[in-house]
């Protein structure tokens, strides 16, 4: 007899959305059965919660948000953050600088907030494939003339930094480069991105941490994802699912692999293990 599921937890690009960044309607309403018998669904994403689409968050019965890779988890109902692991602004300003050697688009997230250089943030068309990316990031991020005055201005700790690099064999050295950096955890959802969160921080222990609050054991969680920043979420998951687009590591340390986020997989996956 299989597990009952308590908890969903989906990544946003490439799991949940589609490519052009839309949920479609079929997938809209499995969450709403999913919620209807008792059961948690949330995202658990890179996005900054500013990020997260409002047609998520917006959906009755959508209560938690895993954010930032497991750097901050809050509750949507209460407004207030439950959980969070920031890195210290020196550590941010380190990466940014490494960073800065390369041709990038850079933002960081503080509070739940996306920043990003204005001057980057005009021609973010030139640092992703997908149109719908870039549409994204001018929609919720806030450009800025200098990063650096952002966080000296703000004075609080970061949730991520954050890159998209023009060309990969840069961004490949960047990332040999930055596990020098103490402290930080790197990981990447695209072949050209690097994220950077304070160490020991992942969308896995983030989403036990979560059960763990609620009362939800490890073997009742089911989890989807398809890159590398949601690795150990798959791997930490009672039922860890990976999309047909999903990267190979991903795949393979899936307990299933679903179809892609193009043809409705999350729907079909929690159809198949969570719906009765």
């Amino acid at each position: 007899m299989r597990q009952k599921i308590k908890m969903i937890a989906f990544d946003c690009d490439g799991t949940l959305l589609n490519d052009k960044k839309e949920m479609t309607a079929h997938t809209r309403n499995v969450l709403l059965r999913a919620m209807e018998q008792g059961i948690e669904v949330l995202p658990a994403t890179g996005r900054p919660l500013t990020g997260v689409p409002k047609e998520v968050t917006a959906l009755p019965g959508i209560r938690y948000a895993l954010t930032s890779n497991g750097a901050r988890i809050v509750d949507l109902k209460e407004q207030k953050v439950i959980y969070e692991s920031t890195m210290p602004i020196h550590t941010a300003k380190q990466i940014l600088d490494l960073f800065s050697q390369y041709d990038t688009y850079r933002e960081v997230f503080i509070d739940g907030v996306g920043y990003s250089m204005a001057s980057e943030l005009e021609k973010a068309e030139e640092y992703v494939i997908l149109p719908s990316m870039a549409r994204y990031l001018k929609e919720c991020r806030i450009g800025v003339q200098d990063l650096y005055e952002k966080l000296e201005k703000e004075k609080k700790q970061v949730d991520k930094v954050h890159a998209l690099f023009k060309n990969i064999s840069e961004k490949e050295k960047a990332f040999l480069q930055i596990k020098e950096i103490p402290n930080i955890t790197a990981t990447g959802a695209m072949e050209n991105n690097i994220e950077v969160n304070a160490l020991g921080v992942n969308k896995g222990i983030g989403l036990l941490k979560l059960g763990e609050l609620l009362g939800i054991k490890r073997e009742e969680i089911m989890a989807c994802g398809d890159g590398m920043n949601d690795l150990e979420m798959i791997r930490e998951a009672g039922l860890g699912v990976a999309m047909a687009n999903a990267v190979q590591e991903v795949k393979d340390a899936a307990d299933f692999v679903t179809d892609s986020n193009e043809k409705d997989g999350v729907a079909k996956a929690i159809e198949m293990f969570a719906l009765v």
